[in-house]
């Protein structure tokens, strides 16, 4: 789709795309082709498709290490899922930094305090 503007940062003139199908960070499917549960679709841009991935790892991992500290059953009880997950969002947060302008969907300063929660419950 290439009318309209992206969802995110607005740009018009480029090649829209909507992410609908796939995988979380810890492999659990997802599916937001269902038309009754997406009255709405959002469609991005290439650079915010990628910033759209990263927001979607970064919530999953952020979910998971709440459900940890609440001592509630989560993804991240296995040591190499946990070693996985830090090292994605330190991903994130290289990448994420590394955008001039920022984006709108993801705040570096989110990503570097759940790193620093990690960090702190090693």
């Amino acid at each position: 789709m290439d009318a309209g503007s992206c969802n995110a940062c607005h740009a018009t003139g480029t090649p829209l795309m909507k992410l609908s199908l796939g995988k979380d960070f810890f492999g659990r499917a997802y599916d937001r082709l269902s038309p009754a549960s997406d009255q709405s679709p959002k469609w991005y841009c290439d650079p915010c498709s990628m910033m759209k991935h990263l927001q979607r790892d970064f919530r999953d991992i952020h979910a998971e290490f709440d459900k940890l500290a609440n001592g509630q059953a989560s993804a991240l009880s296995e040591p190499e899922a946990k070693q996985r997950a830090q090292l994605r969002l330190q991903e994130i947060a290289a990448i994420a930094g590394a955008q001039a302008t920022g984006s709108p969907l993801l705040n570096v300063g989110d990503v570097k305090q759940l790193i620093d929660r990690f960090h702190a419950r090693a």
